[in-house]
């Protein structure tokens, strides 16, 4: 059984994500309330905006405490895999 992958920054990036998860909800039940479209769309943008740097966050803290300053082959294939997600 291996232990658990944490890093420093993993509570504060859980805590965003939280807070992504309920704008998210908010913005199902503004749908299943028959608000405008106007305001279901600006709240989904922030819901995507605070995902999408949520994974930045997580991305680049990967790439500062996971990848070695040797460059080994294995960290540069890890580099581009995890770069496609940026």
């Amino acid at each position: 059984m291996s232990k658990p992958h944490l890093h420093a920054t993993h509570p504060a990036l859980i805590a965003r994500l939280k807070r992504a998860d309920g704008h998210l909800r908010a913005v199902i039940e503004m749908i299943e309330a028959g608000k405008p479209c106007l305001e279901i769309a600006q709240q989904l943008h922030a819901v995507e905006k605070a995902v999408v740097n949520a994974k930045r966050a997580l991305i680049h803290d990967h790439m500062d405490h996971c990848l070695d300053t040797e460059h080994s082959e294995q960290d540069r294939a890890d580099l581009k895999t995890i770069a496609r997600y940026l």
